[in-house]
């Protein structure tokens, strides 16, 4: 199982007060060291965390993949085309919102994600869809020619503590991971993901990466970006079945 490291909120830890520090850039070159298989950033219309110089920088410094997270807009689509990452993952966006809080709406923006996803690809872009773990949006997301989904765990993550590893959200994570393999699209997921609580995601054989930031950048508080990313890895390594 891929871990990518989300980045974004270092990024918020500068922007709350200006200037250079600390440096994202800086934070996902650490991760990579400390076995992170891949960086991810979100470049948000309001440009709140994450600055157009950060992704740019990203795009060239990193050694391992980025995976840009963004909006299907024309603005967003064109960075990502200039920049040529390795993943974008389509997500939506909602000014008020603190964080991405829910998955898109694959079934009423159909056109214009459908067109995003052609944009991308001809530029040799992977493209992948930030959905709610249901059948529907998965099966929308085959349709318009996405090569992977995202299954938010934002809901299974807001539960774990009250209902235990073995909740109704853990098995709609299931059964999603299960329906997307079966119609071919690769399976990625996170959203609130920590130590505590990612092993019984990491079991599921079908989800073949992971994107978590905030609880990393958290942790590293305390005991430094790369220990936190240690953490995680031997968390979700020790949990996944033997292959």
């Amino acid at each position: 199982m891929r871990l990518y490291i989300n980045i974004d909120h270092v990024a918020t830890i500068r922007q709350a007060r200006g200037g250079t520090d600390p440096d994202p850039v800086a934070a996902g070159l650490l991760c990579e060291r400390a076995g992170a298989d891949g960086i991810t950033a979100h470049l948000r219309e309001d440009r709140r965390h994450i600055q157009d110089d950060d992704i740019s920088r990203l795009a060239t410094s990193i050694t391992t993949v980025l995976n840009l997270e963004m909006a299907c807009t024309d603005e967003m689509l064109a960075i990502a085309e200039r920049l040529s990452p390795h993943q974008a993952t389509l997500v939506p966006e909602r000014r008020q919102e603190v964080t991405t809080e829910g998955g898109l709406d694959v079934a009423g923006d159909t056109d214009r994600l459908r067109n995003g996803i052609a944009r991308l690809a001809a530029r040799g872009i992977r493209t992948s869809l930030f959905i709610d773990p249901v059948p529907a949006a998965v099966e929308r997301s085959r349709q318009l020619g996405a090569a992977a989904v995202e299954l938010h765990t934002g809901t299974y993550a807001n539960v774990f503590t009250r209902d235990g590893p073995e909740s109704s959200a853990l098995a709609a994570l299931r059964e999603a991971a299960r329906r997307a393999r079966a119609v071919g699209l690769a399976v990625h997921a996170g959203h609130g993901l920590t130590v505590q609580n990612v092993a019984p995601v990491a079991r599921i054989t079908e989800i073949e990466e992971l994107n978590i930031g905030h609880s990393v950048v958290a942790r590293s508080v305390f005991v430094g970006i790369a220990a936190a990313v240690r953490e995680l890895r031997l968390a979700m390594d020790s949990a996944r079945p033997p292959s």
